[in-house]
């Protein structure tokens, strides 16, 4: 499992920030490590401290460095000239809040370091869909329709959304974490919106859906265990995530 660096201007912003994302990870959860501030209470960013914190998580899968803005970039890049460990490191240029919360999700899923930041990175992508602005990111992890399985390779199910708040980020998040465990592919399209579909394993496209109460989503599997996972995608979605 890959690990995961935050480095902030802000001891009590990168705290909350990550804070926020293990929330909705109910399992395993990858390494993090903060770095965050310039000491005695000072706002700013120590290269030698983010150079600490990447040996301290460093993992064989590799490092996810998540920063804030300014100089928590510039001490990021001086850290790996300081860092003692040999491991593959990334710098993502993840927006923040949202970056934290798809890496760490994605991690814990077991996905690879080119996973998690491509996920971390295309953050902004649900929001961008939400307001109804123009344009997504490229990078943003949807599959085009061509490429999702057909009802002749696999298995579909439609499912209704059932939680009042509709599918937001802990029931999204709890979807992710609990197909990683199955050895099968599965996508999810919003009848109401005719959308894409987009992969399960992927909190950002799952947040990208909109999905409200009362909409029906697509559900395709296949796979080894695509009956199994289909089955408890149903299970979960009729449960409410246990959010009723």
């Amino acid at each position: 499992m890959i690990s995961v660096v935050v480095v902030s201007h802000s001891p009590a912003l990168a705290q909350a920030a990550v804070d926020l994302a293990l929330q909705m990870v109910p399992g395993v959860k990858p390494a993090i490590a903060i770095a965050a501030g310039a000491g005695e209470g000072l706002i700013g960013t120590d290269a030698m401290a983010v150079a600490a914190a990447v040996d301290d998580v460093a993992s064989p899968d590799g490092v996810l460095v998540i920063m804030d803005l300014g100089s928590a970039v510039m001490s990021a890049e001086l850290a790996l000239e300081f860092r003692s460990s040999d491991t593959e490191v990334r710098l993502s240029s993840a927006p923040f809040v949202e970056g934290i919360l798809a890496a760490i999700v994605t991690a814990a899923g077991g996905a690879s370091l080119d996973d998690v930041d491509r996920e971390a990175r295309s953050a902004l992508a649900a929001k961008i869909s939400m307001l109804g602005e123009a344009t997504v990111p490229e990078s943003a992890i949807m599959l085009p329709v061509s490429s999702a399985p057909s009802a002749a390779t696999g298995l579909s199910a439609e499912v209704a959304v059932i939680i009042p708040d509709g599918l937001h980020a802990r029931p999204a998040a709890t979807l992710v974490s609990t197909l990683a465990s199955f050895d099968a592919k599965l996508t999810i399209a919003n009848q109401r919106t005719s959308s894409a579909p987009v992969s399960a394993n992927s909190l950002i496209g799952l947040l990208s859906l909109g999905a409200k109460a009362g909409d029906v989503l697509t559900v395709t599997a296949s796979g080894a265990q695509a009956g199994e996972a289909l089955a408890k995608v149903i299970e979960l979605m009729a449960d409410g995530f246990g959010e009723l």
